[in-house]
């Protein structure tokens, strides 16, 4: 990766330019059955899909708060992306009266309800699949998303040293998710072409360092677990189809 990256964001670029065509985040549901690939630039395409709609129709600025109240979810990824590329910060699991914007689960739709600022919700189906009823009160990003640009590019530069990222109380500015996102890596064994299977959630540094920013971070690439089922003979079949190199659960 370049050693001039400053932001998640900056990270996400690199990877596109030096091999668009890799696999990034490989993600799987044990609840479901569902398996998703995304390869860097399908990855790309929908961050910028998704920061064209917070900076546009959502009308978010640099330094706006939006809590998110989601799972570690390939679309949860991409929204962790798509605020670093507009500059938001992106307040995991935190407290919806105090936002400018929600982004929700189908789980946590109630919670979400306390933000008076925009309200967009996730159905986390399958193929990125819509509400079969959108909830009131919310815009289904399943709907919203499809028809916003391929490219973007945010109204003001990205400040790397203002606050990127809030997890478990702690503010990290967009610099420091990278200097440590890098230092982590290298403690887990991470490095160029590296491919960790992670089933830890979204909810702690030590979960989106294990199912995002580490990999993003070396140039590796992430198999992301919900619900994992780790019994059987089931996990060892995945970390072999999957060529996973180190396993974090």
């Amino acid at each position: 990766m370049n050693a001039n990256d400053r932001t998640p964001a900056d990270l996400l670029r690199s990877a596109l330019a030096s091999d668009p065509g890799r696999p990034l985040v490989t993600f799987y549901d044990d609840a479901t059955g569902e398996r998703v690939e995304l390869s860097v630039a399908t990855f790309a395409n929908w961050v910028a899909k998704t920061a064209n709609l917070l900076q546009g129709d959502l009308a978010a600025e640099p330094g706006d708060r939006a809590v998110l109240l989601l799972p570690a979810h390939w679309q949860t990824a991409v929204w962790l992306l798509a605020c670093s590329s507009v500059g938001v910060v992106a307040d995991v699991g935190g407290d919806p009266a105090s936002a400018d914007l929600v982004v929700s689960g189908p789980d946590s739709l109630d919670a979400a309800r306390a933000c008076s600022g925009e309200r967009v919700a996730l159905a986390l189906r399958p193929l990125g699949g819509r509400f079969p009823q959108p909830p009131e009160g919310f815009a289904d990003y399943a709907v919203e998303v499809p028809g916003q640009g391929d490219q973007f590019a945010p109204y003001a530069p990205v400040d790397p040293d203002e606050v990127a990222l809030v997890v478990g109380g702690v503010e990290l500015t967009g610099a420091e998710v990278v200097e440590r996102a890098r230092a982590e890596a290298g403690v887990l064994g991470l490095g160029p072409g590296s491919r960790v299977l992670s089933g830890l959630p979204y909810d702690s540094w030590e979960g989106l360092v294990a199912g995002l920013y580490g990999a993003l971070a070396v140039g590796g690439s992430v198999v992301l677990c919900r619900h994992l089922d780790a019994s059987g003979e089931g996990l060892g079949k995945r970390v072999a189809d999957e060529r996973v190199t180190v396993t974090l659960r």
